[in-house]
């Protein structure tokens, strides 16, 4: 009788400990570089959820912006449900920025017109 009131309290205890460590940590995410031959630096470190409120940004198309034909920018379309490297191809196409280049563009341009946020290369692209 007491061995499996024992177990039954070992598998809540188990279960509250995963609990706690998934509800304790923030997911680490990244800027993904899978599609660059050879990265030259380790994956731009980004938590999103924290960015966004830190920077006061509640609009997606804010960075999940998407173009027109006419390269005028949607005003009520988000591209966040595709990658990055699916519209910007490794270089400059026409008018639309290469992949690397819309990264820096989006990422480190509002970072200097807002005045706040990395500029300098470590500052994302943190080695372990």
């Amino acid at each position: 009788m007491r061995k499996p009131v024992v177990i039954v309290v070992a598998v809540l205890v188990v279960l509250m400990m995963i609990m706690a460590s998934a509800y304790c940590q923030e997911d680490m995410e990244f800027v993904s570089n899978e599609v660059f031959e050879n990265p030259q630096r380790p994956p731009a470190t980004f938590l999103h959820d924290t960015h966004n409120e830190a920077a006061g940004l509640e609009d997606c198309i804010e960075c999940h912006h998407l173009y027109d034909e006419a390269g005028v920018k949607s005003e009520d379309e988000s591209s966040e449900d595709q990658a990055c490297s699916d519209c910007h191809a490794d270089t400059d196409q026409g008018s639309k920025p290469g992949l690397m280049k819309a990264y820096h563009l989006n990422c480190k341009g509002c970072h200097l017109s807002g005045k706040k946020g990395p500029i300098l290369c470590a500052e994302c692209h943190v080695r372990s």
